[in-house]
C-alpha cells in the first residue's frame, strides 16, 4: 500500500520543532499581557495592610509623583528613571477625593478599537 503515511516519531525533528514554538509562542503571550497590564496600568498597586499608595500624579512618560500612606503618616515620593526619590514626609496627612473611576479593561478596549485607522 503506497498510499499509507508512515507513522511519525514523537522525537523526530518536526515533532520538537512544533514543541518549541509553541512554548515559544506561549512564552510571548506571557509577555504581551505583562505588558499591556503595565502599559495600561491595570495591575493594583494599591497595596494593604500598614502601606499603600494615596495618590498618583504623572509627570511624564517616566515620571511620577505618588502619595504612600505609612502607618498613620504619609510620604511623598518621585519615581523617574533615576529611580525612587523621597521628597519630603508630610506633617498632617492629605485627604485624596476620589477622582473619576477608571474605565474597565473591556470599556478601554473598545475605545481603542473606535479610534480612527484601527481594523474593524
Amino acid at each position: 500500500m503506497t498510499g499509507m503515511a508512515s507513522p511519525v516519531s514523537p522525537m523526530s525533528v518536526s515533532s520538537l520543532a512544533q514543541l518549541t514554538l509553541s512554548l515559544l509562542a506561549i512564552l510571548a503571550l506571557i509577555f504581551a499581557l505583562s505588558w499591556a497590564l503595565k502599559r495600561f496600568k491595570l495591575t493594583n498597586l494599591r497595596g494593604r495592610g500598614d502601606m499603600s499608595v494615596v495618590a498618583e500624579l504623572a509627570l511624564g512618560p517616566r515620571e511620577r509623583i505618588i502619595l504612600v500612606r505609612v502607618g498613620e503618616s504619609q510620604v511623598l515620593l518621585g519615581i523617574g528613571s533615576g529611580g525612587l526619590v523621597g521628597l519630603t514626609p508630610l506633617s498632617a496627612p492629605i485627604t485624596v477625593t476620589a477622582g473619576p473611576a477608571v474605565p474597565a479593561f473591556a470599556d478601554r478596549l473598545r475605545e481603542i478599537m473606535k479610534r480612527p485607522g484601527a481594523s474593524e
